[in-house]
């Protein structure tokens, strides 16, 4: 896929950084696309496979039956290998493993928490990898030990549910150490070059989800789409707890009215049990549920300023609508070119004497 300003030198070693990845996944790169809710859907996640990338279905909250209906109309759209991305703590979890592999799907990644070696097996016993997102060494080490295909790490700088630690650091802490599988990268990347970086380190191959938010092929609302592109990176901020009394898991979204009145609530909310007027526990659940149903009115029915508008830093670096196959190559021309710019020299061919 070499490009204009790039070389043949940049192609091979790029091929070569991402061979790992690519061969995990079956596609011409190393490209995974996160799964956002309301977002990742048929549309957009054929779109990426069909550019050489791999989609991945945002399972979600979505029902056995319903989540069966969108594999099979996404593998109407794409005859390239996608995945699905299923919550760990979903109440019909083996009900949706079965749909995945009644389906064939070939690669399923958990989110949400950890899961079991029985969930692992299952998923492996059904014809498929089994993904899963590690926020530490430690965790990453558990998880390979009870038979994981593959992992993701993924950094603060990423959109929605985040962990407290950088993209960079992760990067450092864990794949130097960590050789036995595939280790994909996630959170804050927005350009080739960032791609070369870690997989200079030892990744397999990148997750990037903001970028393709605003293709062409998303089904995201306009005004979804132009808050990215008028967005800066110091927009997509983490939401605010302000008592460990009634903690927030924290997520990463563009400042709104929304965000604005979540603090302003809590403090109420806080207000009424210090008072009498809230047990703790009713006061926790009302805090809790202040962003039901927030992702989908802003993806889906544009409100942008009573949705949750969740994104990744790299959000600043989304600065148009493009179709996904230019945003991917986009992405492989700048990889080429950081390459070539660092060694212009062809790249040696293997077996010469």
């Amino acid at each position: 896929m070499t490009t204009a300003g790039t070389t043949a030198a940049g192609y091979d070693r790029l091929d070569r950084l991402w061979a790992r990845g690519r061969a995990f996944l079956g596609t011409r790169t190393a490209v995974m696309g996160g799964a956002m809710s309301w977002v990742s859907e048929r549309n957009l996640v054929s779109a990426i496979s069909n550019a050489g990338g791999f989609g991945v279905l945002a399972g979600g909250s979505m029902p056995p039956e319903l989540l069966e209906a969108e594999i099979a109309a996404t593998r109407a759209l794409t005859a390239q290998p996608f995945g699905v991305n299923l919550i760990n703590m979903h109440p019909q979890l083996d009900r949706l493993i079965e749909v995945c592999a009644r389906q064939g799907v070939g690669h399923v990644v958990i989110a949400g928490g950890f899961p079991s070696g029985a969930t692992i097996r299952r998923i492996k016993d059904g014809g498929a990898r089994a993904m899963a997102f590690a926020p530490t060494l430690v965790v990453g080490r558990r998880l390979v030990r009870q038979g994981i295909d593959a992992l993701v790490i993924e950094g603060t700088e990423a959109g929605g549910h985040i962990g407290p630690v950088s993209t960079t650091v992760l990067a450092q802490e864990i794949l130097p150490e960590l050789r036995e599988v595939p280790v994909f990268v996630a959170g804050g990347i927005g350009r080739g070059e960032a791609v070369v970086s870690y997989l200079e380190q030892g990744a397999a191959g990148v997750q990037i989800g903001t970028r393709f938010v605003c293709s062409t092929e998303s089904i995201a609302h306009p005004r979804f789409k132009q808050a990215f592109i008028r967005a800066s990176a110091r927009d997509a901020q983490p939401s605010v707890q302000l008592d460990p009394r009634f903690p927030v898991i924290p997520v990463r979204a563009l400042l709104n009215e929304a965000s604005r009145r979540f603090a302003a609530f809590q403090r109420e909310t806080i207000g009424k049990v210090d008072s009498g007027e809230l047990t703790r526990e009713a006061g926790l659940l009302e805090i809790e549920h202040y962003w039901a149903g927030a992702l989908r009115r802003a993806v889906v029915d544009g409100d942008i300023e009573n949705g949750s508008l969740m994104a990744g830093q790299s959000v600043g670096l989304v600065t148009r609508e493009q179709p996904v196959a230019e945003i991917v190559a986009e992405l492989i021309a700048q990889a080429e070119a950081a390459l070539t710019r660092r060694d212009p020299s062809p790249a040696p061919v293997l077996g010469a004497a």
